[in-house]
């Protein structure tokens, strides 16, 4: 299905997204160009106001959701 750039300490939302039939990769593995979103965990959020685009994906803020409304959403953005 799609390719989901998915940070390291959100491993709930990597096995959901993967039991949904993407490809997840990690968010630091520097291969954003290729992905069709990415889901990041809002932890360290523009910390230094320095924001700088690396792909033009689309990007879940995961802060405060569940797995599956992960999942709901990717799918929403990815249709």
């Amino acid at each position: 299905m799609a390719k989901i750039a998915v940070e390291n300490s959100l491993e709930d939302v990597k096995n959901a997204l993967q039991q949904n039939g993407h490809e997840v990769v990690s968010i630091d593995s520097g291969n954003l160009q290729n992905c069709d979103c990415c889901v990041i965990s809002g932890q360290d959020k523009n910390v230094m106001g320095i924001s700088e685009t690396v792909t033009q994906a689309s990007v879940i803020n995961a802060r405060g959701m569940t797995a599956d409304e992960i999942v709901q959403r990717v799918n929403q953005s990815l249709s």
